[in-house]
């Protein structure tokens, strides 16, 4: 696996390109993960008075940090859209600026929210779930992994980066590293291997936090030393109203449609978190989640690897060559999650046993929610890589909507209201008919084509694509 420079990128097969910018993005968003993977693996082997709610408990914590840290991640996608378009534009400079400036946001956001995240956790939890033993193993991880907020924002903000330049490698390979040492790490944390105290949800918080360190420790050094195309000055990194501009104008819908987003899931958890048998299911969901979680790795890193390339073909003025990058992703991703939700259904009881093997009623909710779960799985991935057209293209008002209407609109009303007649049941049908129903949502916007325009000039001369190099 290596980078893919500019040249290609303009000018070789689309799907070739699509496909050797997206393996390492796989690999490393798979690793990423795996972080978490990793912590439900190893809960849910304790035993069985305290795996459900070791599990379940870290489970209802994620979308409640994923809704503080969602309203920057708009402000990193208008960063890629821009960095990508200049790159193609040929405008290097511009582009440098550009990450400079995406680096500050992302260590100022990541100690805002670390800091405020601290001190309304134990508020918080009590909202999601009515059940203390829960509660109170949620309140611990939670704390603790808010700490480690500035390193998931600086690495997040490298891989954007680098991925907007073509460089999808270099995060891979860092991913890597940390996310072997933190499976190490986590049963010697959780169980007090080799005479370390028995911290159990605590120990998969620091071994976690102490990875996440090291991952922004590295993705710093290589930015300053400049070796990855991109350079970091310290007198860049001081905000500039231009440039802040020019990122809050692209950044801002899709900031409010991750926010937004973060916390549909937030009040999913919480109608989860209601049900009979709450423990149960919230562990089952969590454990499902999990697995899907590996499933939408493939369908995010395609959709990441699309949106560079409409980006930087954007920024070169390659008109037809944007609408055949479109269209060939849209082919691509939906016949892989295809294969993907075949490929779940058949292994679905043997993936829980595997979390979980000594709690046969989360097996069984968890086989039940995956069932329903996978006829959703091709609209999203429908949906996601219209989504990614987008926001290559620095149209980030369209996402936004689809975002807000999947959650918001659709599937908490539905999930609700199912769940008074059907339980959990009728929660698992409402997520599926909101993915459905988005998918529908943006193909109507994707008809209207507002993803073939270019965000950082208004007009440019027109290059001619070279053919396709086979």
């Amino acid at each position: 696996m290596r980078k893919i420079d500019r040249e290609e990128i303009l000018t070789h097969n689309p799907v070739k390109i699509i496909f050797l910018l997206s393996l390492p993005l796989m690999i490393s968003q798979f690793l990423q993960a795996l972080y978490y993977m990793a912590d439900t693996f190893w809960l849910g082997h304790l035993p069985i008075t305290e795996s459900g709610d070791a599990v379940a408990g870290v489970q209802i914590t994620w979308p409640i940090i994923w809704f503080f840290i969602a309203f920057s991640f708009g402000f990193g996608i208008a960063g890629i859209a821009l960095i990508s378009q200049y790159i193609g534009s040929g405008e290097d400079n511009d582009a440098n600026l550009v990450a400079n400036q995406m680096l500050s946001l992302s260590a100022i956001f990541g100690l805002v929210i670390a800091i405020f995240g601290f001190f309304i956790t134990p508020y918080l939890i009590p909202l999601i779930t009515i059940a203390t033993s829960v509660a109170r193993t949620a309140n611990a991880y939670m704390k603790l992994i808010f700490f480690g907020m500035p390193f998931i924002f600086i690495t997040f903000a490298f891989q954007g980066i680098l991925s907007a330049k073509g460089d999808t490698v270099t995060p891979m390979y860092i991913n890597l590293i940390t996310v072997i040492l933190n499976i190490i790490l986590d049963p010697f944390m959780i169980f007090g291997w080799w005479g370390l105290p028995r911290m159990k949800v605590v120990g998969a918080a620091l071994a976690t936090i102490i990875c996440q360190g090291i991952a922004a420790f590295i993705s710093i050094y290589l930015l300053f030393k400049g070796t990855k195309g991109i350079k970091i000055y310290f007198d860049k990194l001081i905000l500039k109203q231009k440039w802040i501009k020019k990122i809050i104008k692209i950044g801002l819908p899709a900031a409010i449609g991750h926010s937004t987003t973060a916390l549909g899931f937030v009040i999913m958890m919480a109608i989860i978190g209601r049900v009979h048998n709450s423990n149960t299911v919230l562990a089952a969901y969590g454990i499902g989640d999990k697995l899907i979680s590996v499933i939408f790795i493939v369908i995010d890193s395609l959709g990441m690897g699309i949106m560079t390339l409409i980006g930087q073909n954007l920024g070169a003025k390659l008109t037809n060559r944007v609408k055949e990058i479109a269209k060939k992703g849209l082919q691509i991703v939906v016949l892989v999650s295809l294969l993907e939700s075949a490929l779940v259904f058949i292994l679905r009881i043997i993936l829980f046993k595997v979390f979980i093997p000594n709690r046969p009623d989360i097996v069984t909710e968890g086989t039940q929610f995956l069932t329903i779960f996978i006829w959703g799985i091709p609209f999203f991935a429908l949906a996601g890589v219209i989504m990614s057209l987008f926001r290559g293209s620095g149209h980030t008002l369209q996402p936004m909507i689809i975002d807000i209407s999947r959650l918001w609109i659709i599937r908490i009303p539905l999930a609700y209201l199912l769940s008074l007649k059907l339980g959990s049941t009728g929660i698992w049908w409402g997520i599926t008919l909101s993915n459905v129903i988005a998918a529908l949502i943006a193909l109507f916007f994707y008809f209207q084509g507002e993803w073939k325009k270019q965000v950082i000039h208004e007009h440019k001369e027109t290059l001619k694509p070279a053919p396709f190099l086979t």
